[in-house]
Parts: C-alpha cells; sequence; structure tokens
C-alpha cells in the first residue's frame, strides 16, 4: 500500500478531480483504489477554501509506482489493524458492567464478541425511553433523577454533538477500532477520516440501540433501571454488587463505567475505602453567537455547502494563571438543561446531525484545581460543583439562567480587564439576538454564579478570544450557565493492571478519572476489556 501525504483541493472538487491528482502525483496511468485516511480544512486564504488529505492508494504495480513517485509526498504504508487478545472464549465467567456510556458500552460489546457474555447494568432508561423522558423535562420541566441527560443508556455523550475527536495517542488502532464499530452500527463513513469528526444526538441514539443489540445477540445481557447502590466483598476481593438496595449479584469481575454524574456511587465507594483523590477539571458558561458570525470568521463567507456550519477552538491564559477555552463547541446547536439532581441546574450544548441551528454556542470554562475546593476530602470537587449548580438553580427559579454578555462584564470585580474595550469595539450581534435552547430558560444575573477569580478569568479570556473571532466579546453574545459537567472531578485510582484498591474491579472512562469524551471514553473501555480478558484466561489456566 502506498501514502499519499497533504493532497490538496478545493473544498468543492469532484471524485474525478481527485483521481486525476493522484494518478498525476503517482505517474501512472491506472485508476488506483483510494481510500481517504484523514481529511482536514485549510482556510488560510478564506474565502478560498481547500481539503488537506491523507489517503492510502492500492495499485497493482506498486513497486513500479513507487520508484517512479515523488518521495517527498508518496511511502510505503502498512496498515495494522486492531486485534483484540482473546479470540473465542469458551469459559463460564461473566464480567459485570456498571454503565452503558461509551466506555461501558464498548467494554461490554468487546467482551460479548470474544464469547465472554457481559452483564452489562445500567441505572438508568433505554435510549428510547430515556429520549422522551428527556424531551419531557425540556417542555415541562419535570426532573427524572434516574433518566436524564447524565442518566441512561449512551451515557451524558448521547445528548451533546457527539464528537468523536480525541488527542489520545492511538499506537494501538483502539481509536481507529471505536469510529470503525461506530460506522458498523449506523454513524456516517466521514467519521473515519474527517479531522473534527461527529455524529449528532439523533444518530448517537439509533448506534447505541444497535450496539445494546449486537451485545445481546452474542450472549451478553443488558439490564436497566438496575442502579449498583453496594459492592460485596471479602479479603480485598469483590464477589458481587447489590442491585436497587435488595438484588444481590455474584461478580468475580466487575467493571465500573460509572459516568462524571454518579455522585451518590462515588459517595458508596468512598464508604467502601476505594482509594481514589480529587482531580482538576474546569468549569465555565455557556456561550451563543449566531452562526453566521462564526461562519463569517472561520470561512470567510456566512455559508459553505461542502462545509456546513463552522466550529472554532479558542484558548487563553488568564493573568491569574488560569487556562481559559472552548469546551464541546456546537455549531449549529443547542443549550440544553443538562440537570441531574433536584435544585440544582447544569448546562450542556448539543446538535444535531444536520448542525442546523441558526445559533453556534460552545462552553468557555476555566481550569480549575483541588486548591479551589476548600477542602483535601476527595469527593470536595463534586461539593463544588453543587454549590455552584445550586446557586444556577436559584436565580432563574429553575431555568437556565441567561446573561447578555455585556451585563456580565459590567459585573465583574476587576474593572481593570475590560478597560479600553468598550468604546472601541462596534456592535456585531443585534439586540434581538435571542437563545437557541431546549429547556426553559430566562435572563438572570449569571454573573453571581462564580467566585471573582472564576468570572474575572472568563471576562479577560472572552476579552481575548474576540481579538481572534471579531463579535466574539460583543455585548449581545448570550451567557447561560453553569457548564459544571466538563469531567469528572474523582479519579479511582489504578494499578498497572488497571485494578483499583479493591481486587477485582476495574475503574474505567470518563467517571472513573481516565478519559474526556466520547472516544477516549469507549477507547478506555476496549482498554479495560483487553486487561479483563487476558485476566479471566490467565486465571482459568
Amino acid at each position: 500500500m502506498l501514502r499519499i501525504n497533504q493532497l490538496k483541493l478545493p473544498v468543492n472538487h469532484t471524485e474525478e478531480e481527485l483521481i486525476k491528482r493522484v494518478k498525476k502525483l503517482l505517474r501512472c496511468e491506472e485508476i488506483p483504489e483510494i481510500t481517504i485516511v484523514r481529511r482536514s480544512i485549510d482556510a488560510r486564504k478564506k474565502p478560498e477554501l481547500y481539503f488537506n488529505y491523507i489517503l492510502n492508494i492500492q495499485v497493482k504495480n506498486q513497486a513500479s509506482v513507487y520508484r517512479k513517485c515523488d518521495k517527498k509526498q508518496v511511502l510505503i504504508w502498512e496498515e495494522v489493524p486492531y486485534r483484540f487478545p482473546v479470540a473465542a472464549y469458551g469459559g463460564s465467567t461473566r464480567p459485570v458492567i456498571i454503565g452503558t456510556g461509551p466506555a461501558g458500552l464498548f467494554c461490554g460489546y468487546m467482551l460479548a464478541k470474544a464469547g465472554f457474555c457481559p452483564i452489562l447494568l445500567e441505572r438508568g432508561a433505554p435510549v428510547e425511553q430515556r429520549t422522551r423522558e428527556v424531551q419531557e423535562f425540556w417542555e415541562k420541566g419535570k426532573l427524572n433523577p434516574e433518566s436524564n441527560v447524565q442518566f441512561g443508556e449512551g451515557g451524558a455523550g448521547t445528548f451533546s454533538d457527539g464528537k468523536l475527536n480525541t488527542l489520545v495517542k492511538d499506537k494501538y488502532g483502539r481509536n481507529r477500532e471505536v469510529l470503525s464499530q461506530f460506522v458498523k452500527f449506523g454513524a456516517p463513513e466521514e467519521i473515519l477520516y474527517d479531522h473534527k469528526p461527529h455524529i449528532g444526538t439523533d444518530i448517537l441514539c439509533s448506534v447505541i440501540v444497535n450496539m445494546r443489540n449486537a451485545i445481546l445477540e452474542m450472549g451478553g445481557e443488558v439490564r436497566f433501571h438496575a442502579k449498583v447502590t453496594d459492592l460485596v466483598t471479602e479479603d480485598g476481593h469483590i464477589t458481587g454488587v447489590v442491585i436497587n438496595g435488595h438484588e444481590r449479584m455474584a461478580a468475580e469481575y466487575v467493571v465500573l463505567a460509572l459516568g462524571h454524574s454518579a455522585r451518590d456511587t462515588f459517595e458508596m465507594l468512598y464508604e467502601k475505602k476505594i482509594k481514589m483523590e480529587a482531580k482538576p477539571f474546569a468549569v465555565g458558561m455557556r456561550v451563543e453567537h449566531p452562526q453566521k458570525l462564526i461562519n463569517l470568521s472561520q470561512y470567510g463567507k456566512i455559508k459553505e455547502k461542502n462545509l456546513g456550519n463552522a466550529p472554532y477552538k479558542v484558548t487563553a491564559k488568564a493573568k491569574n494563571g488560569r487556562s481559559v477555552y472552548s469546551f464541546c463547541m456546537c455549531p449549529g446547536g443547542y443549550v440544553v438543561n443538562a440537570s441531574s439532581e433536584p435544585g440544582r441546574l447544569a448546562v450542556n450544548g448539543m446538535s444535531y446531525s444536520g448542525r442546523d441551528g441558526s445559533n453556534a454556542n460552545s462552553a468557555v470554562i476555566v481550569s480549575v484545581t483541588p486548591e479551589d475546593y476548600e477542602s483535601a476530602h476527595p469527593l470536595a470537587g463534586i461539593a463544588f460543583q453543587r454549590r455552584l449548580e445550586e446557586k444556577a438553580f436559584e436565580i432563574a427559579q429553575g431555568n437556565i439562567p441567561v446573561e447578555r454578555y455585556g451585563a456580565f462584564k459590567e459585573a465583574v470585580t476587576d474593572k481593570s480587564i475590560c478597560d479600553g474595550q468598550k468604546a472601541a469595539k462596534p456592535a456585531c450581534i443585534p439586540d434581538e439576538f435571542v437563545p437557541c435552547m431546549k429547556g426553559k430558560w430566562e435572563f438572570a444575573p449569571v454573573h453571581e454564579i462564580f467566585p471573582s477569580a472564576l468570572k474575572n478569568a472568563f471576562v479577560e479570556g472572552m476579552e481575548q478570544f474576540g481579538r481572534t473571532i471579531k463579535g466574539f466579546n460583543d455585548d449581545n453574545v448570550l451567557v447561560a450557565g453553569v457548564e459544571s459537567r466538563t469531567s469528572s472531578p474523582v479519579r479511582i485510582l489504578r494499578d498497572e493492571e488497571l485494578q483499583s484498591s479493591l481486587v477485582g474491579l476495574y475503574p474505567c472512562g470518563e467517571g472513573a478519572g481516565y478519559a474526556g469524551g466520547i472516544t477516549s471514553a469507549a477507547m478506555d473501555g476496549i482498554y479495560v476489556a483487553e486487561k479483563l480478558a487476558a485476566h479471566i484466561i490467565e486465571s482459568e489456566k
């Protein structure tokens, strides 16, 4: 196989033009078999926009073709497919997996495919029922604490933009395996090669159902409304789990793929003396802009039909040393009420696969560390989150609180941050600009949610971003809070074999502190499945 790097074509190119360029680069007349490995956007000469490709090429006379082509751009390539370490388990041990987010689903799928017949336990509802209950919550405000944007089949990422990019290195091929399985179960093929792949919540829901059905067909079991309320232990080993406070299930191997919002489960684990620690994460607000403004900044034009609505990524460093950056950016998306506890309010961002809403939104978040939690307790980060969420709930009577950025900025403690900005900045966003939201909202003093150090850093970051994207810090930008569930504030410690301080218990995924999104959580699920399968095989020799 040959690989071509850095092949650039206009975004409106045809398939014939791609083939012609490849043939010219290879200096051959044979029509090659082309597989797109990576496709990214080059907007450095906007509004002229280009795709940059990395391609795998197969031709009949590879050695002859390679001798004639430009070695600076073409090289010989060997694709190494992913291999799970166990092909066909024939024993009777059935691992138990707690949680059916990306980590739990992929762990369960890989184990089921290898013949382990895993049992998956999910505290929430199947995704079909969960979708109805979430929609009812958004429309009527009736929260189900066990089935919501955070809890239920598919995990918190089900109601998001469905982003699949990750910064995790992939020398073992797990990233490619995750994306390949998503395509197998219904995701568009483009996610295999787009630089910033996404699915969208509508397609992701059907993918989850197809994965569940595959696990069942291979002998696995998936139980919903099955909340693990206790662990059964003996001599430092796990021997079982308690479901819904009364049902006991024997289990020698348990994967703890809980989500980052399973606060009651964290408390139970702490009481069982499972070793864990508070970890840094980030909190902030959702900011909304007209999508046309973002498109104009990123593409140099209001619309590009071959690309869809534009994303962005911005980062800054505040004077107090805190990082400020965009997170979970949703082109053409919605801000959603993502609460999971009565009397507390959290928000998130969500897009459908078309990303065709009128607003762009992202979280603009500020780094926090255990020093901010005012306690050395391992669960102090959860208490910190809850204080912010209680304030967010209070200021808008349970609705999503929204404030214009101009009013937010005026209210910050450190007025010097804004010196010289107000008079020089023309208005880019009209006064009638309104939110795109799932859930009831109202205008409220969002700036009251945060302590001074955080809201000052937020404003400082917004002002810096306004120098990169014109209008980003416009007074009419919408700010909604609170974005408090960016990642887990807890890490459940695990050793080199991926086991916790309780032998047989395997912390996994984002909630356990080992991932930061759909793809990285799924990759960690596969990693844990590999280790667990090897342990079972070794123990039965």
